[in-house]
C-alpha cells in the first residue's frame, strides 16, 4: 500500500523533446514537503521481452551491437510495443522476427519498470516453451546473432557480471527461481 506522505504533485508539464518513439517531458512537480522540483521524464511506448527455454532447459539469446553503449550484448530477445498492441501479440512477433522461433506457449512473468527514477518505460516479461524453429525476419535495422546457452551458464554470467542487460539478467533470475519451485 502506498504511503500517500511520499506522493508528489505535477504542477505543469511541457514538451522537452520529440523523437520518432521517444518523448522527454519536462514536469514542474509539489514535492510532499510543499516545496518545488523539476523532473525530467522520458516517455517510451513500453516493450516486450522473451525467455525463451527450450527443452534442454537452455534459453535462447541474441547478441546485438547497442550504439548506446558501444559495444555488442547478450541478451533475450526483445521489441517496443507498436500504438495500442497487445502485449501477448507483440512478444510473440518479436521471438519470431528475431530468432526464427514460435512458442507454443507463453507465460507472462512479471512488469518490470527499467528506471523508474527518470523513465516511465515497461517492459512486459515472457517465459516461452515448446518452441519451434523458423525463420527470422528481423526489422530493416536490425542485426542479431542468435545463440543457445544453458539457464545455469546464463545464471553463472549474470553473477559474474557477464551480463548486464537489466531485463535479461532479471529475466534468467526469475526463470532459475521459477524452475527451483516446480
Amino acid at each position: 500500500m502506498p504511503n500517500d506522505q511520499l506522493l508528489e504533485t505535477i504542477l505543469s508539464s511541457a514538451r522537452a523533446y520529440s523523437g520518432s518513439f521517444l518523448n522527454i517531458d519536462q514536469l514542474d512537480v509539489e514535492l510532499p514537503n510543499g516545496h518545488r522540483a523539476v523532473r525530467e521524464v522520458l516517455r517510451h511506448p513500453g516493450a516486450v521481452a522473451i525467455i525463451a527455454v527450450d527443452r534442454d532447459n537452455r534459453v535462447l539469446l541474441v547478441q546485438q551491437y547497442r550504439t548506446a553503449l558501444e559495444r555488442i550484448t547478450l541478451e533475450i530477445p526483445a521489441g517496443k510495443l507498436e500504438p495500442g498492441e497487445d502485449c501477448l501479440a507483440c512478444a510473440k512477433r518479436e521471438l519470431a522476427e528475431e530468432t526464427g522461433y514460435t512458442a507454443h506457449e507463453m507465460r507472462y512473468l512479471a512488469p518490470i519498470a527499467i528506471a523508474a527514477g527518470y523513465s516511465d518505460e515497461i517492459i512486459h516479461l515472457f517465459l516461452a516453451t515448446n518452441l519451434e524453429a523458423g525463420e527470422a525476419n528481423p526489422d530493416e535495422d536490425e542485426f542479431v546473432a542468435c545463440q543457445w546457452m544453458l539457464l545455469e551458464d546464463l545464471i553463472d554470467d549474470v553473477l559474474d557480471g557477464k551480463v548486464e542487460d537489466s531485463k535479461t539478467v532479471i529475466a534468467a533470475l526469475l526463470c532459475d527461481a521459477i524452475s527451483r519451485r516446480l
